[in-house]
């Protein structure tokens, strides 16, 4: 059994900050029941790529459901779906601010016809009536709340992070706040509201760029793969292509400086501490580039790991599922049911009594109609 077998999710949301909550909840052994529109979650048509007409946006965060269409502006669909909230331990929303309520769907309406219900509502900037004409697009929060102006380079220009960052973050800040107010009403009986916002989960998971700007006033800049407080901690060119190096304290440097042949370098008053190398990164970088310059990937590496120096190599995701694999990590999953076989990235919880459980692929849209037990 999952360790939240018997808990019922109604998940009212779309894209994925939302759904990727509720697929974690599933994971856990939730049942959760994903309410669609008759056209589908918006990610149903996000692609290229398709994979047998299905868009592979789609399966990343609707696994572990089942589905219903109801159509919310139809009175009878939408009282199916008030009947479906009435039933449900858990109920989670991204509609825009104040849409939950013109529906009838709003926390304080649910939770006349169910008391206990935690409800959780996932929004880009909050419900405040300064936010409720924000759209609430990830790429959006990562503009507006600094990750941006933290990333990429000065030649770059502002960059986004390749992937919708901020959405997980906010679906791992929310399921996080639905299991402690899971665990309130286990012990009080008593529901509650789970708020998050995407702007919000964003300027706490900037953590030490966002402690540097609150202790200092000064917000910080882009400087790459830099790192602004550890050096060094960047990438460098091989011979024959990038590593990433990690030296997070001076007696790892002491141990790269000897293993390149550079034993001078920890002696350098310029490079003696981590604050002096922060200090004159450029200095060192070049020196470490020319010397790396000179040796294959593959052997740099290995130098590097045999002198117990953190670097890695620059993978593509394609050899990061594959150096999983060879970590004995298990990072995938194929989930089938009659012909349709979808590939899944396993949960990285693992739980030694009630593991993560793969019962069921992202559904297909089904035909308009109630949810079934």
């Amino acid at each position: 059994m999952g360790s939240l077998e018997g808990v019922r999710v109604l998940d009212l949301s779309r894209i994925l900050a939302g759904p990727y909550l509720t697929m974690l909840l599933g994971d856990l052994g939730a049942d959760v029941i994903k309410l669609e529109r008759p056209e589908g979650d918006d990610t149903r048509s996000w692609g290229p790529p398709f994979v047998n007409g299905e868009a592979t946006y789609f399966w990343s965060a609707n696994r572990n459901k089942r589905s219903v269409v109801l159509d919310l502006r139809d009175d009878s669909d939408l009282a199916a779906a008030l009947e479906l909230a009435a039933t449900a331990d858990v109920v989670v929303e991204n509609f825009r601010p104040g849409v939950a309520e013109r529906l009838g769907l709003g926390y304080s309406q649910v939770q006349r016809h169910n008391p206990g219900v935690v409800y959780c509502s996932i929004s880009a900037f909050g419900d405040e009536p300064q936010a409720s004409d924000l759209a609430g697009y990830d790429l959006l929060v990562q503009a507006v709340g600094g990750l941006m102006s933290i990333t990429g380079t000065e030649e770059s220009g502002p960059a986004k992070v390749g992937v919708a960052l901020v959405d997980v973050l906010a679906a791992l800040h929310g399921a996080v706040g639905v299991l402690a107010a899971l665990r309130h009403r286990e012990a009080t009986g008593q529901g509650q509201r789970v708020d998050v916002t995407m702007l919000q989960s964003l300027l706490a998971s900037m953590v030490n760029q966002s402690s540097a700007y609150l202790g200092t006033g000064v917000s910080p800049g882009r400087i790459g793969n830099r790192h602004p407080s550890i050096a060094p901690y960047q990438t460098l060119r091989s011979k024959d292509g990038s590593i990433a190096l990690a030296c997070g304290n001076d007696k790892q440097f002491r141990s790269l400086a000897r293993s390149l042949q550079l034993s001078t370098l920890a002696d350098d008053l310029r490079f003696h501490t981590n604050a002096d190398r922060v200090a004159h990164c450029d200095e060192l970088i070049e020196i470490l580039e020319s010397r790396c310059a000179t040796i294959p990937k593959t052997d740099l590496l290995a130098l590097l790991r045999d002198a117990g120096v953190p670097a890695g190599p620059v993978n593509s995701i394609g050899d990061a599922f594959e150096m999983a694999e060879q970590l004995g990590l298990d990072p995938t999953r194929m989930l089938s049911v009659g012909d349709r076989s979808i590939p899944q990235v396993t949960n990285p919880i693992r739980l030694s009594v009630t593991p993560v459980r793969y019962r069921l692929p992202p559904p297909v849209l089904p035909a308009r109609g109630p949810a079934r037990d």
